[in-house]
Order: structure tokens, then C-alpha cells, then sequence
């Protein structure tokens, strides 16, 4: 009998830890929770939040409906020759899914390495870092339809994959919950090891023919040295997505900025560095009131302690605005809002 709580407090199932209150909360352990839940019509009529890691969102208020917290577990892996497919429950930590394979050299998540949230939400946010993205390595999700109170199967095609986009976040947003999800891995490493400073650290340790395990600790040295520990000070990772701009935009800019951080981004585009920008308008380690950026890293927005999720909010849009008057590039944030 699944136990609905009432007035439950937020603050530790959000990485930023501010307080916010759920007027109703459930735990989901098994997939026939969710069938449960949603016989009862008021669940579909409400409000809704469903919960993996609490790590790529911002809690503006308190939730008034239903929190969901995802917490279904499980491994499963099967061999073909090289191919390697291995599910996992959608309340997995996702580092525990990378170390997982990392230990069993199945190679792809390697440079996904501590990113933090939950397995669940991986899709939804297609996920990346270090010139890797989920979708590299997605191959289906199972999910349960909130209407319907039945499962479906989606393939990468109908995910819809973009740059921190899918089809969870645009027109099925709202009407899925991801309860389990299978990666397309390979026992023959295929290494990108050129976004970021992963060959420099690699290069530092004396490693010329890394391993899986050897790229998946140097990039987890590399977050560990530049962004800030959830458990130790909140903050939701990367706040802002890296613009994608067209080469005529960005020509001004190089202009005027010779030395701007950019990256190739498919044909007649290039995407920037977000935190390059914040930090050439003067953000990188600022504190106002209880918030501001990461001393190492300005594309992290922290709670020094004590701050609401508006308080942050606002403070993020001081950024936006500073990097438009600067660059006129519109940054989009990347953490959910919740409000």
C-alpha cells in the first residue's frame, strides 16, 4: 500500500538545498507503484513533480501537488559479441551506473563520469559533458504514461534528442515517467578525449594508452577540481546551457573578443562557453546575499547557505542580462525551474 505523505520538506531532495515544502509526497519502488498511484483520478488532475536525484532544478516555492520520488533500482547487462546493453533502474544514481560499467569495461559512459542526478533523468535532459552525450549511448527507455496508466517502449528516434533537449522536455513534457532506461555500450573503447583537458591530465599522469577506468578518473579529477561538492555547498552543476550561435553572429564577436572560448556545432554554427562569458563580465567567485558563482568554475551558481530558490533566480538573471549587455547572447539556464 503505497503511503502518501502530507507537508513533506524539499530541502534534502534538491543538490541547490533550499527549503521548499511538497503538499503531498510518495516513494515509488517498483514500477506497479506508479499503476497503483494513478487509479486514484485526483493524481492526474494535480499538480505534479517527479524526483530522481533532485539535481537539475531549482525550487522557486513550495510544490503545491504531488511529489513523486523515483527510487526504482536494479542492473541488468547482456553481451552480443562487442555490443554490450545494460538497463537500470530510473532511481539509480547515475554515477553508480557509470561505475558500474567502468568496473566491468564496458566502454561509453567513461566521460560521464560524476555527473550528478539520477539514471531516470538522463534522458530527459540528454545528458552530457566532455564531447559526450547521453545520446551517444541511448538505445530505449521504458516509461509509464500518467493518461493511460500503461508503459511504452521509446526508441532514440522518438526521444528526439538535442543539445540538453528531448522530447520528455517539448511536447511529452509532463505526460511520461521514465522508470527504467538501456544503454548501448561496447567492450572496444572508442576514447574522446579532447574536450576539456582530458588528454593534458592524462598526459600529466604519464598515461599514452588509457584504459576506461584511466579516462573515467581523470575526468572525475577534472569536475572534482573545478566544481563545487552538492553535499558540501548546494548547487545544481552547470546552471546555463552553452549558446549555439550562427558564424554570422559570432563573427562580431570574435572581432571584438579575439580570445572567446567557442566549439564547432554542426554546419554554420558555434556554441560558447557559458561560463568564458560569465566570468569576462565579472561573476566568476561572486557572492551576493546567500548565493553566487563557484570560485572555480562561474557557470556553477551556489547556495552559500540560507538562500531561497528566488533569491537564486534573481541572481541568475543579473547574469543573463550582464552577458547579453556585454556579448548579446541570450544564456539559457539549464536547471529546471520549478515555481
Amino acid at each position: 500500500m503505497l503511503q502518501i505523505q502530507q507537508n513533506v520538506s524539499l530541502k534534502n531532495f534538491n543538490t541547490f538545498g533550499v527549503e521548499a515544502a511538497a503538499k503531498y509526497f510518495v516513494e515509488i519502488n517498483h514500477e506497479d507503484d506508479l499503476v497503483e498511484l494513478f487509479m486514484d483520478p485526483q493524481w492526474k488532475q494535480g499538480r505534479l513533480l517527479v524526483l530522481g536525484g533532485g539535481s537539475n532544478m531549482l525550487l522557486i516555492n513550495d510544490f503545491d501537488g504531488l511529489v513523486i520520488r523515483m527510487n526504482i533500482r536494479g542492473f541488468e547487462h547482456r553481451i552480443n559479441h562487442n555490443d554490450v546493453f545494460v538497463e537500470a533502474g530510473g532511481g539509480e544514481v547515475w554515477d553508480d551506473l557509470v561505475n558500474f560499467c567502468v568496473a566491468r569495461e564496458y566502454a561509453g559512459l567513461e566521460n560521464l563520469s560524476l555527473i550528478p542526478g539520477s539514471v531516470g533523468a538522463s534522458p530527459i535532459q540528454n545528458i552530457g559533458a566532455y564531447g559526450v552525450e547521453l545520446q551517444d549511448v541511448f538505445y530505449s527507455c521504458r516509461a509509464f504514461e500518467i493518461a493511460t496508466g500503461t508503459f511504452k517502449t521509446f526508441t532514440k528516434a522518438d526521444c528526439k534528442f538535442d543539445y540538453r533537449e528531448s522530447v520528455f522536455k517539448s511536447e511529452l513534457k509532463g505526460q511520461y515517467i521514465i522508470v527504467a532506461v538501456k544503454f548501448h555500450l561496447s567492450l572496444i573503447p572508442n576514447f574522446n578525449l579532447h574536450y576539456g583537458a582530458i588528454e593534458q591530465e592524462l598526459a600529466n599522469r604519464g598515461i599514452t594508452q588509457p584504459t576506461i577506468k584511466d579516462v573515467s578518473q581523470v575526468v572525475s579529477h577534472i569536475r572534482v577540481s573545478k566544481l563545487p561538492d552538492p553535499t558540501t555547498i548546494g548547487n545544481a552543476g552547470s546552471f546555463f546551457k552553452n549558446p549555439v550561435i550562427s558564424l554570422a553572429e559570432f563573427a562580431p564577436i570574435q572581432t571584438k573578443f579575439p580570445d572567446v572560448v567557442h566549439f564547432p556545432a554542426g554546419e554554420g554554427h558555434v556554441k560558447l562557453a557559458a561560463g568564458w562569458l560569465i566570468e569576462q563580465c565579472g561573476w566568476k567567485g561572486k557572492v551576493v546575499g546567500h548565493t553566487g558563482t563557484w570560485k572555480s568554475q562561474a557557470l556553477v551558481l551556489v547556495n552559500h547557505g540560507g538562500a531561497t530558490g528566488d533569491e537564486v533566480y534573481n541572481f541568475s538573471s543579473q547574469i543573463i542580462d550582464s552577458v547579453y549587455t556585454k556579448f548579446g547572447v541570450t544564456l539559457q539556464r539549464e536547471v529546471n525551474i520549478i515555481s
